[in-house]
């Protein structure tokens, strides 16, 4: 064994997530909901807290950072590290490569927070129907949005790649086939989505540049696990390098 923990999708998980999930706000505005002059908020002691631990655990060997991806769950189907944090999505491979029993569970929140755990926000790609298209694209565009959200082709998606059921119906059709009694742990993402009714601010993400803000955060938690900067300076370089970002899309927005 190489590692005792690692994680998927940084940013997303450790300070996202981590931040929904322990009903804190990401920024301001409700996330972005409320306008487009929202500002970045998770340079907060609580968040703050939880990168020092993670810091903690990396210089003790019982944390070990391994990119900015998903190279933490090959890593775990290979028996590289111990444990995982990862998106839904990984259960299939981890499905299919690891030679060994394993469990899933709920994130970990912080037990000092009071409310916590919230809930959980949702990842993961989306489709988008674009304006200007002709009747007949749109005619296919439904039917092929219909074929998606019928209940049984929902389940089977959910079931062999671990994303989220889409609708409630595919979500009981599992139940009802047993899949989550032969599956322990197969609605763990499920449930920690409706743990709770969401807060204003835990229903998700809605801020601009989005990408590019990830990609600073992944480079200062970066110079946290290198020991360059504390997490306090890396998570304050995070804000007001995003802050930048969004103040140039809210001027774009008005253009």
């Amino acid at each position: 064994m190489k590692c005792g923990y690692a994680s998927g999708w940084q940013g997303w998980i450790q300070l996202e997530n981590f931040s929904a999930w322990n009903g804190l706000p990401f920024a301001s505005k409700n996330n972005g909901f409320d306008g487009t002059d929202a500002v970045l908020e998770f340079n907060k002691p609580e968040q703050v807290k939880h990168i020092a631990l993670l810091e903690e655990m990396n210089k003790k060997g019982d944390f070990s950072y391994v990119g900015r991806k998903d190279e933490s769950t090959e890593k775990f189907y290979n028996g590289d590290c111990a444990m995982t944090t990862a998106s839904s999505g990984s259960l299939a491979n981890i499905r299919q490569y690891a030679k060994f029993n394993y469990g899933v569970g709920m994130m970990p929140y912080d037990a000092d927070i009071k409310g916590a755990p919230q809930n959980a926000i949702i990842g993961g790609a989306s489709l988008w129907v674009m304006q200007g298209k002709d009747k007949e694209t749109y005619t296919g565009v439904a039917k092929f949005l219909d074929f998606l959200a019928k209940p049984e082709n929902a389940a089977e998606w959910h079931q062999k790649t671990g994303y989220l059921p889409i609708t409630t119906a595919a979500y009981e059709l599992t139940r009802e086939q047993g899949y989550y009694d032969k599956n322990p742990g197969a609605d763990i993402a499920t449930r920690q989505m409706l743990n709770k009714p969401p807060l204003p601010f835990t229903k998700g993400l809605r801020l601009g540049n989005m990408p590019q803000i990830r990609t600073i955060v992944d480079e200062e938690l970066e110079s946290v696990w290198t020991g360059k900067k504390t997490p306090q300076q890396a998570l304050d370089t995070a804000v007001d390098r995003g802050n930048q970002l969004l103040r140039r899309f809210e001027k774009a927005s008005k253009s």
